[in-house]
């Protein structure tokens, strides 16, 4: 095995997020060397904290468990082909009911010291501002990625990069919510047994929060992120978009309360907000669905009108930040290679897939196809029947009309024989279980 000083380095990564180390990942467990190269802590990206690898800055949480949901479906493909993200995710699992949730800090601790460490691995801690001329490359440098960098991938793609803007929820400190207003449950669960920690509201105290939401001072836009205002990714809607939407977007939105009752009556309450655990010590907790742009003095007010939060203790309160991605439909091959320059490969959010598992799953396919190049084998495409080869179908079909990120989802697929609704999803299933392992016996 070739040492740190002389090995000779032969795909460049570019960026420490799930992307660049799922990567990086599949790189070195086939013996390929790699030059990692991650611009934090040297410079910020405005929302990270600091300098671990794969660090989860908008939630802990990595989408359903369920195995007849997309989010499922993706994670059981990834472990099929040996995803390290899907590892250390289940290794730092905390409760969060069907879904896969971790402890952020263990999780990037994990992986950090492993890929640091790694004697196949060059790490190089500094800001790349131009795409190496030289070698094979896969670019991961997210969706904040530095302006620097943006201005080099421009020339590159031959075409100007697409924004929209992201937003991350705070979080509390478990001990400073109210359990006596507040209650433990899961969605349709057993009343008092769950993960969550559920915040109830009536009529009247719903109606007071809207207002007061809606009347909260923002951090203050510039005219161009004024202007791009509609390409708010309504996944990552800021909670006090979503409010002005009307009076009860949010109690059919993020604030839900079917299938609780609170203890407190015996019945639903009107609206209801969720924190879900955010370490494995179930010391932190997040608001679900609560990405926002309000001022920090703001968003401590408002949210302390929910029951149970009057005396919250906010570890780390929310912001909002502008997401970059490139058009991937005019550039990037289903291998994920530049159309241009085929040495190149994209992964991860850049590349126009939205999500946790998305990136690390695209982050998979490049490694994969970079380190069959070296190999002197021919990239691969991924079924577009399964659900990591229609992610990647979807974000490379040149036929749409406006391009936006896209996470798993099953409306991605062209449907069976006419099929619709559940038998619709389960035909989808059966045949990317059946593709993927077609695939895997190939490779």
């Amino acid at each position: 095995m070739p040492t740190r000083k002389n090995k000779k380095i032969e795909v460049t990564v570019i960026g420490a997020g799930l992307a660049g180390t799922e990567a990086v990942y599949q790189l070195i467990r086939r013996q390929i060397t790699v030059r990692f190269c991650e611009m934090r802590p040297k410079k910020s990206t405005g929302a990270h904290t600091g300098a671990l690898f794969a660090e989860l800055v908008c939630s802990n949480s990595v989408g359903s468990n369920l195995p007849d949901r997309a989010s499922g479906l993706l994670k059981e493909e990834m472990r099929l082909l040996g995803s390290y993200f899907m590892d250390v995710a289940y290794k730092y699992r905390v409760p969060a009911g069907n879904a896969l949730a971790v402890d952020r800090g263990a999780f990037a601790r994990e992986i950090t010291r492993y890929l640091k460490g790694h004697m196949l691995i060059d790490f190089v801690n500094e800001e790349i501002t131009e795409i190496p001329e030289e070698g094979l490359v896969i670019v991961a440098s997210g969706p904040l990625t530095s302006p620097s960098l943006l201005k080099s991938l421009e020339k590159l793609v031959g075409a100007k990069h697409l924004e929209f803007f992201d937003a991350i929820a705070p979080l509390v400190a478990a001990e400073s919510v109210d359990m006596s207003i507040a209650f433990k449950g899961d969605r349709y669960g057993e009343a008092g047994k769950g993960d969550y920690i559920n915040c109830p509201m009536d009529r009247e105290e719903y109606l007071a929060f809207v207002d007061a939401l809606l009347k909260a001072e923002r951090i203050e836009l510039s005219e161009l992120e004024k202007s791009e205002r509609k390409k708010f990714f309504s996944a990552c809607q800021p909670v006090e978009i979503i409010a002005e939407s009307g009076v009860d977007s949010l109690r059919f939105g993020p604030m839900k309360p079917v299938g609780f009752a609170d203890p407190r009556t015996g019945k639903r309450p009107y609206a209801l907000v969720q924190l879900r655990q955010d370490n494995l010590l179930g010391s932190l907790y997040n608001l679900v669905g609560f990405q926002t742009n309000l001022k920090h003095a703001e968003q401590q007010r408002v949210f302390r009108m929910i029951p149970g939060m009057k005396n919250a203790e906010f570890v780390r309160l929310g912001q909002m930040h502008r997401n970059s991605y490139i058009n991937s439909p005019e550039v990037l091959t289903p291998t994920l290679q530049l159309k241009k320059e085929p040495r190149i490969f994209f992964a991860g959010q850049i590349s126009g897939v939205e999500g946790y598992t998305e990136s690390a799953a695209t982050g998979l396919i490049a490694g994969l196809n970079a380190s069959r190049l070296i190999q002197g084998k021919e990239p691969v495409v991924m079924p577009p029947q399964t659900m990591i080869g229609g992610l990647i179908n979807y974000i490379t079909f040149s036929g749409h009309k406006d391009f936006h990120p896209m996470n798993a989802n099953f409306g991605i697929f062209e449907s069976e024989d006419g099929a619709k609704g559940d038998l619709r999803k389960e035909l989808i299933i059966r045949a990317a279980r059946r593709k993927l392992r077609e695939f895997y016996d190939q490779i």
